[in-house]
């Protein structure tokens, strides 16, 4: 794991073409390898923007599968172009049109184009007036952390965000570096919770917070990096493009030894009340 790396982090705003918005993710993986990064995180919804109006059965013809068209382009860039790539596209694993609906997954391809990580979002947006279960079937494996040139990644999606203990379970099991590939709707306190959540989740877990954004559409901007001590090191506000920035992995070990969150935890005696407190839900 490197002590110093450079990371590119995408604000984009997603049209319905999947064929447009992988040529613009190839040309921001050219970018950011131009400016030295070694990791680039897309936004959930990367593959394409679905409307609200959209069917079921019309988002499955964009879906694809895991080693289809999307995926491999963009892993035979990273190969190309030695970078770690994060990116999101809508899945389906084999061709039985149940429901016609897909899942939401983000991926990790290392630097060497091979793909390392698989997960699947496991909290739907159901909330706010939004039902993401429509269209989107959930995922249910918390996949563990990858490790890769630049660190130990977790990945969560956009509304995971809002549950903690996905957050905590990558921790523990070795996340440095949580990317959270988002498309987080604008409304009514909305940037808000966005921005307390990501911090908070950076704060109590001791890690870098990595939370590309969508922008426009119905989407909020706002894309940004936390550092360990939740600090903001990058807001990109509701500019599209691409910020790149510097990630010191030594900072992770220095905040938790001044912070020892993780080391004070007392789960000798949150144990006994994990199943009394579910029981009585």
């Amino acid at each position: 794991m490197k002590k110093k790396f450079r990371a590119a982090v995408v604000q984009m705003k997603s049209s319905v073409n999947k064929e447009q918005n992988l040529a613009y993710s190839l040309n921001l993986i050219n970018e950011a390898v131009k400016n030295k990064a070694q990791l680039i995180c897309f936004p959930e919804f990367q593959m394409a923007y679905s409307p609200a109006e959209q069917k079921p059965e019309e988002l499955h013809k964009i879906a694809e599968k895991i080693d289809g068209n999307f995926i491999s382009k963009l892993s035979s860039s990273a190969k190309r172009n030695k970078i770690n790539v994060i990116a999101t596209l809508y899945e389906f694993i084999d061709t039985n049109k149940q429901n016609h609906k897909v899942f939401d997954t983000a991926v990790i391809i290392n630097e060497r184009g091979k793909l390392e990580s698989v997960y699947r979002k496991i909290h739907l947006y159901d909330a706010l007036g939004f039902k993401e279960s429509k269209k989107l079937k959930a995922g249910s494996i918390i996949e563990r952390p990858t490790r890769t040139s630049v660190g130990n990644l977790g990945l969560l999606i956009c509304y995971d965000m809002r549950f903690p203990e996905i957050s905590r379970i990558l921790t523990v099991n070795g996340a440095s570096i949580l990317v959270s590939p988002s498309a987080w709707v604008a409304g009514f306190m909305k940037q808000e919770h966005w921005e307390i959540m990501l911090k908070a989740r950076a704060i109590e877990n001791g890690v870098y917070v990595i939370a590309p954004n969508q922008l426009g559409n119905i989407y909020c901007g706002r894309s940004m990096v936390i550092d360990p001590f939740g600090t903001t090191l990058v807001d990109m506000g509701n500019r599209e493009g691409m910020e790149i920035m510097d990630i010191d992995n030594s900072r992770i070990n220095t905040i938790r030894r001044r912070l020892p969150l993780l080391k004070n935890r007392r789960t000798d005696v949150y144990k006994n009340y994990i199943d009394v407190f579910e029981s009585e839900s």
